[in-house]
């Protein structure tokens, strides 16, 4: 079967290019090894935010009494923030299909791998089919990473998918790895009661983010009775006599451990490329995933990789348009998308949000920066919401004054990081931004304050 396009896997990099793709009049196969909507939907992104969504209504029926309501009880059936969080998940994914059907995009339930640079075969019925294209893109994502010390494939040992199939809330939970993920986790079933133990390898915890806003945080969680050792390399995992889980550590070349009743390993994700058959294709890979260039093109010109699976930024935005960005490609077309500026957010309480460069990534580079800060304690709405522990940071070119990063902690900070992407973009500058009219009272005005250097 012949097709415009090609693209193996149904992720957001897969399935929104899929659907433009149709929207452009093209015909195209779109395969689908798992479930649509791929790891965000169904593993990631969406089911942890209906859950840190939970956590947090706990937070604030816990904390009613801070405004007013007295007397509050109150209960957590974690049965039933499972199945709102799989019916969120539901309805998510039976609209991509829905989507993906009106458009006509021929979707193949199959894993598939390729015969040559432009055929794909899959296993369908028992049968062995071919499909070819004039294009085709690499769209398969990523899977979870586990850390190579002994004990580390006990079956007590989770994965991020695990625990979001989990039916119960943890006693105690040991999180190696303190990235998004972890600290996401932490967050989550800290508030909905678990005694929790995060184990970070580098000196802070959420490494690509601002120090500033890095350290901010952890005092944060720890005052919610987190627990956080940066700068400590887990050796080994045991379970006990009483199948507890024993994680030994090293801190300063301490070994210390730490037992409790799960155990989640959170060290990153690896480019999913096992078998796609490459080779046969003729397209350059390795565990660090599929090298693309600006324009997402593997080493065969008509053969793109986008998302995950390139390992440049694994966020599911990202993928999107990276995905967008090979379509104009292969159309012909240019455009102004910057995958430089790209926000990320991290959803703990509170959230963390970012974008663009941090002070030290400028030192890094030899820019000279000059930065300013707000706090939300001095924010009205923030007061208002009793939301008044954040810090907001703003990075400036000192020789120009362009705002060159944002770095946010507080309530929604996700949001306010937007808002500075759409800055950026603009390459607006500590004066422009302070001649923009901010409505009040606003948590914006976080980033007007901040503007004042």
């Amino acid at each position: 079967m012949h097709s415009d396009l090609i693209i193996i896997g149904a992720g957001p990099g897969g399935y929104e290019t899929a659907l433009e793709a149709a929207h452009r009049g093209k015909s195209v196969t779109l395969f689908n090894g798992g479930k649509l909507g791929g790891t965000c939907l169904n593993e990631g992104c969406i089911p942890t935010k209906c859950l840190c969504r939970d956590s947090e209504m706990v937070m604030r029926f816990k904390e009613a009494d801070r405004f007013g309501i007295d007397d509050f009880t109150f209960s957590v059936d974690f049965n039933k923030i499972s199945a709102r969080k799989n019916e969120v998940v539901g309805q998510l994914r039976d609209g991509i299909a829905t989507m993906l059907k009106q458009a006509k995009v021929n979707v193949v339930e199959a894993m598939v791998r390729f015969k040559d640079a432009h055929t794909v075969v899959a296993e369908i019925d028992g049968e062995t089919q071919e499909f070819d294209a004039d294009n085709i893109i690499i769209a398969t994502g990523s899977t979870s990473r586990s850390l190579p010390i002994p004990g580390h494939d006990l079956d007590c040992v989770k994965d991020s998918a695990d625990m979001l199939g989990i039916e119960y809330v943890p006693a105690s939970l040991t999180i190696i790895g303190g990235g998004v993920i972890g600290m996401e986790f932490a967050s989550i079933f800290a508030g909905l009661g678990s005694k929790v133990t995060v184990i970070e390898y580098m000196k802070q915890i959420l490494p690509p983010f601002d120090s500033d806003i890095a350290k901010r945080l952890k005092q944060t969680l720890s005052k919610r009775g987190i627990e956080i050792v940066t700068g400590a390399a887990a050796t080994k995992i045991e379970q006990n006599e009483d199948y507890e889980i024993v994680v030994t550590y090293e801190v300063k070349g301490k070994e210390q451990t730490v037992v409790s009743s799960d155990l989640l390993m959170a060290v990153g994700r690896a480019p999913r490329v096992d078998g796609l058959c490459l080779e046969a294709a003729g397209v350059e890979y390795s565990a660090k995933g599929i090298p693309v260039d600006e324009d997402m093109r593997t080493n065969v010109p008509h053969i793109f990789a986008v998302g995950d699976v390139n390992a440049r930024m694994m966020l599911a935005h990202v993928a999107s348009f990276q995905g967008l960005r090979a379509l104009n490609v292969i159309d012909g077309k240019s455009d102004a998308i910057r995958l430089d500026l790209v926000p990320s957010a991290v959803f703990t309480m509170p959230e963390c949000g970012m974008a663009g460069l941090t002070e030290d990534e400028c030192k890094n580079r030899g820019i000279e920066t000059v930065c300013g800060k707000s706090f939300y304690r001095a924010n009205g709405k923030a007061l208002a919401m009793g939301e008044s522990d954040g810090l907001c940071k703003l990075v400036f070119e000192k020789s120009t004054h362009r705002l060159l990063g944002a770095h946010i902690m507080g309530a929604d900070a996700a949001l306010l990081a937007q808002e500075a992407v759409d800055l950026m973009n603009a390459d607006a500058t500590a004066e422009s931004i302070r001649e923009i009219v901010f409505g009040h009272p606003t948590l914006s005005e976080i980033l007007l304050a901040a503007a004042h250097i």
